[in-house]
């Protein structure tokens, strides 16, 4: 049994685009482009990583990279009966599974990157991934730091998420380090995601959502939730 995974914002970086440039899959650059107004061609091979890592661009970008390095795997004729994404990538999920017509998932990670965008901009903040510790131990990081500071996602063991204000994920990275964790490492993103910080982006993109067409996939799709 074959499963993919798709990747979430933070694993964006300059150029990440350029060696699919002459592949046929990259239509699937123009064809976003024209539904989201955005150049993604310049974006996936000229933009630096400051401009990658706006929000609006990093979603974008990792979305429809993700879907034309897709596409030219299934070319290839490999095709998976099951689909997981980490955060962003579970939109990649949806649409890699037939849940989501293309087109219709270019616009809501559009969406969902403006409405996130326009959150930060009310409450800005950061992230930082805590490796070596368990659950509850990083979650006693975030106690210590005080107000401000959650956990944002379980990725896997030893390895978990924190977020909120950039003073709060501070004290909680040296509250982390103060109980062993072999390493903090700040992500490359703009915002506090997956904490109360992102509420004021809650209802518009709950919008976009219940005017998209979303259909029963084909195959797997575990949500986040269940990974």
């Amino acid at each position: 049994m074959i499963v993919f995974t798709y990747p979430g914002q933070g694993s964006q970086h300059p150029e990440m685009g350029s060696p699919w440039q002459d592949h046929p899959s990259w239509e699937l650059v123009e064809e976003a482009s024209e539904v989201s107004q955005i150049d993604l061609a310049r974006l996936l091979t000229d933009a630096d990583a400051d401009e990658l890592r706006d929000t609006r661009n990093a979603q974008l970008a990792t979305f429809v990279l993700t879907m034309l390095i897709l596409d030219a795997v299934e070319r290839l004729g490999v095709d998976a009966a099951g689909h997981a994404g980490h955060s962003l990538g579970e939109y990649s999920a949806l649409a890699a599974s037939g849940a989501l017509e293309f087109t219709d998932a270019v616009a809501l990670v559009a969406e969902r990157g403006a409405a996130m965008d326009a959150a930060i901009e009310k409450l800005p903040g950061t992230m930082a991934a805590v490796l070596g510790l368990d659950d509850q131990q990083v979650e006693t990081a975030c106690q210590e730091a005080g107000d401000g500071v959650w956990v944002a996602n379980y990725n896997a063991p030893g390895q978990v998420v924190v977020a909120g204000t950039s003073d709060a994920v501070k004290a909680a990275a040296q509250a982390a380090r103060r109980l062993g964790a072999k390493k903090v490492t700040s992500l490359e993103v703009a915002g506090a995601f997956h904490t109360p910080l992102m509420a004021p982006a809650r209802d518009r993109l709950a919008g976009a959502i219940d005017g998209t067409e979303i259909r029963i996939p084909e195959g797997t799709v575990v949500a986040n939730v269940d990974a």
